[in-house]
């Protein structure tokens, strides 16, 4: 059988016990980076090699721009080089997440994280988008790249578009729990809270998307997870009239909800003392993917 590029990298790396380095392309799908500058464009670290041992803090290879990929010798993946990476939250997500502004990035950022998106409208745990698979395919798949190193936090976040879809409670608990598996085996140690399903309570016409957020909080329970419940709050907290769509909210609505995040993440003692240097990190490029998509 024939192996693919990355396979062959690998056993390269194994073989000689250093860690491949390659250039992070600008259109990596569904992770965010900062966007590289022209100079360290033109000058790609494709093929470029790190000595075995040599980490920077905590975990990224010494002297490896940030916007590079990297191959982590330990799981024979590739990784993304993300600056101050234990400043930083790793968030996973649907389009909730997904835009610049997006309420999960503003409260995460107001607690004091810089922000690595990984996701895409349309998915979940069970959803996919075309290429973009569900959440825990696109990890395995790499349809998206988790950062090197350690980062502060990791927060996922979703479940409307497994709502929207009928996946079966069976079907989304199983992918959470595979999820939640392969996140603490990449990063152990490292916290790890969940935000469920954004929407109007079960007795507003919550429907699915409450059922599937209190059926989240269960699955975050029983690993001993923080789990921030949000299946009622555009009805507890008026927020309806901030809708965008039936399921998006507007800029107002947005910022709303990440200052309502923001106090929830203090509560939960998950926020972190910002720097005085500190601006979080952004995407850039990313949309949410239209209306009645998550």
């Amino acid at each position: 059988m024939r192996k693919s590029p990355a396979a062959k990298a690998w056993t390269r790396c194994a073989a000689s016990g250093v860690a491949a380095v390659i250039a992070l392309s600008a259109g990596l799908s569904g992770c965010s980076l900062p966007a590289p500058s022209p100079e360290k464009s033109a000058r790609p670290v494709a093929a470029a090699a790190v000595a075995a041992g040599s980490q920077g803090a905590p975990g990224n290879p010494v002297g490896v721009a940030a916007g590079a990929r990297v191959l982590n010798p330990a799981n024979g993946r590739l990784e993304a080089v993300v600056p101050e990476i234990s400043r930083t939250v790793l968030l996973i997500g649907d389009s909730q997440s997904e835009p610049l502004d997006g309420w999960p990035r503003l409260g995460l950022a107001a607690a004091g994280y810089k922000v690595y998106f990984c996701g895409r409208g349309g998915t979940g745990f069970v959803s996919s988008n075309g290429a973009t698979g569900n959440y825990i395919d696109a990890l395995l798949r790499g349809d998206w790249l988790l950062p090197s190193g350690t980062p502060a936090l990791i927060v996922i976040q979703g479940g409307g578009n497994d709502a929207a879809g009928a996946a079966s409670d069976s079907q989304i608990a199983a992918n959470a729990e595979r999820l939640i598996a392969e996140l603490r085996e990449r990063y152990p140690g490292t916290r790890m809270a969940m935000i469920g399903t954004l929407a109007r309570g079960e007795a507003h016409g919550g429907g699915r998307r409450t059922e599937v957020d209190a059926l989240l909080g269960s699955v975050a329970a029983s690993h001993a997870l923080p789990f921030v419940s949000v299946g009622d709050w555009l009805t507890r907290y008026g927020l309806v009239k901030d809708l965008a769509d039936t399921v998006h909210m507007n800029p107002a609505g947005r910022q709303k909800l990440g200052t309502l995040l923001e106090d929830r993440l203090h509560d939960l003692g998950l926020d972190r003392k910002p720097t005085a240097d500190q601006q979080p990190l952004r995407a850039s490029g990313t949309m949410d993917d239209g209306p009645g998509q998550d």
